[in-house]
């Protein structure tokens, strides 16, 4: 019921087409079948002759490798570059002794984002990134080289990340992907 309240707040807004619904820790299609009932749902009691697009959030592994059939039903993905490192790498980011180990930074990271810009670009589909690593001014560089073009950034950073792109040579951040997807470790990679 909560689910459904928040769908008819959304779907009541003034500007249903600035409107956009991402869905979290999606898994599989059925995540996103049934969210689009409700939705559906929803504004037929609303009398609603639109639909706003909907996007999941890619956090798990799972999301990441079911994507090619999770694009078929979704309007755009975002990656949650936080949720999807700490599962990646099975490191809870809540830990007091193992926390300081999680980086987005991992090769294995970056390879998961890689598949999943490839992907949805080959799909058609916009990809986009949010989390810590999309403020993180190292990243930037690998994050153009994956083909991932649009950041949720920190409101603070986001002049600096802006002039950084200026500054980017986008075969150079090509360059460093290919070195930073063959390194060891994420250490290698900073």
């Amino acid at each position: 019921q909560l689910f459904i309240d928040q769908l008819r707040a959304i779907l009541r807004l003034p500007t249903p087409n600035q409107v956009r619904i991402l869905l979290p820790m999606v898994n599989d299609v059925g995540d996103i079948v049934q969210a689009r009932r409700y939705i559906d749902q929803c504004a037929l009691d609303l009398k609603l002759d639109y639909l706003p697009e909907i996007g999941a959030m890619i956090e798990t592994p799972a999301s990441a490798m079911m994507l090619d059939q999770l694009l078929g039903v979704v309007d755009f993905v975002s990656i949650g570059s936080n949720d999807l490192s700490q599962y990646v790498l099975a490191i809870d980011r809540g830990h007091p002794e193992l926390a300081s180990k999680l980086d987005a930074l991992h090769p294995a990271v970056l390879r998961m984002i890689k598949h999943v810009a490839e992907t949805g670009r080959l799909a058609g589909k916009k990809v986009s990134l949010c989390g810590g690593l999309a403020s993180d001014p190292v990243a930037i560089p690998l994050l153009l080289g994956l083909d991932v073009l649009e950041l949720s950034v920190v409101p603070v950073l986001i002049p600096r990340i802006k002039n950084l792109v200026r500054q980017l040579n986008i075969k150079a951040c090509r360059t460093l992907v290919e070195q930073a997807l063959s390194a060891g470790d994420a250490a290698s990679v900073r």
